[in-house]
């Protein structure tokens, strides 16, 4: 299904630019990356690779982008700080039911230097993930929430907080200076309001499709996420994202930078920090080529005017 989404958005290159001195640097939230694709927040990297997030935020560093460190990271906050002290890192949170916990959390990644703060608000109960079921899914014994360790007892997944509003965009703004994006916007509706609670940036996202089923795919909810905020704030995508060229279409509709789930972990579990920074380095590569072959010499010059999308 994923690259049939794709596969309906097709080019309109342009032909004899130069295009022999590539620029292909961006700026989220005004700090430079390399290239307009970031780690997305996903939990448990400890069952990919036995350092965890420790090589997450290494390879994110090592290739000058941004890192989203999960509140289910199974490597503390501070251990993911010291492994990578100069790379940009934003905090994803969840906000629990016992919201000490969670100011705590938010307060913790602002005193250790993450960036950005990004709330995931797509998940105000666990959606059915069958996949999860069939496998019979569990943490294994030795891996700990480390985020979590002496917060609750029980099962942390019952400790979200399905009360959560717009209203409380208010009490995070109160609690830090990070800015604030958010994480799980598919409409237009929520795109408004989110701009209206003065957040920073939204990131279109459906969890990796493990939440609503029946709902869109990020690359089509986009356009009209893009068109609703109108520049006020910047939008990301994440959701789908497998080659340069998907990179590519998402920035020609407007996303801003993407995020990688799925293909991070791929990486980890291949070989770890170096499997993770061959993906990125991947992505790099196959993103300068598919620019310059569309007829972009800097990231300044994709837009809507490189696509075509077909209705199938």
């Amino acid at each position: 299904e994923r690259s049939f989404l794709f596969s309906r958005i097709r080019f309109r290159p342009r032909i004899l630019r130069d295009v022999s001195l590539m620029d292909i640097r961006t700026r989220i939230l005004g700090t430079e990356i390399s290239f307009p694709v970031g780690i997305a927040p996903t939990g448990f990297h400890q069952l990919a690779w036995p350092n965890g997030e420790k090589s997450t935020a290494r390879a994110a560093a090592a290739m000058n982008t941004c890192y989203i460190a999960s509140t289910y990271s199974t490597c503390t906050l501070e251990e993911i700080s010291a492994a990578a002290p100069g790379g940009l890192r934003w905090f994803q949170l969840y906000i629990h039911r016992n919201r000490a916990v969670s100011q705590q959390l938010v307060q913790r990644a602002e005193a250790l230097g993450f960036q950005g703060l990004v709330l995931t608000a797509d998940l105000p109960y666990t959606g059915k993930r069958r996949d999860d079921v069939r496998n019979g899914f569990r943490l294994p014994p030795h891996m700990k929430l480390k985020n979590l360790e002496g917060a609750f007892e029980v099962c942390k997944m019952n400790l979200l907080d399905p009360s959560v509003t717009w209203n409380d965009i208010y009490w995070l703004r109160s609690l830090t200076n990070l800015p604030i994006i958010i994480k799980g916007i598919l409409t237009k509706e929520d795109a408004e309001l989110a701009v209206r609670h003065g957040v920073q940036a939204i990131i279109v996202s459906n969890h990796g499709g493990r939440q609503l089923d029946g709902g869109p795919a990020t690359i089509d909810a986009l356009v009209e996420v893009v068109e609703a905020v109108q520049g006020r704030v910047e939008v990301y995508l994440d959701g789908g994202i497998r080659k340069g060229s998907d990179v590519l279409k998402a920035l020609a509709l407007g996303a801003k930078c993407v995020f990688i789930g799925r293909p991070a972990l791929w990486g980890l579990a291949y070989k770890g920090e170096e499997g993770l920074q061959e993906v990125l380095r991947i992505l790099q590569d196959e993103f300068r080529l598919s620019m310059a072959l569309a007829g972009c010499a800097s990231v300044s010059e994709i837009g809507r005017h490189l696509v075509e999308v077909s209705k199938l």
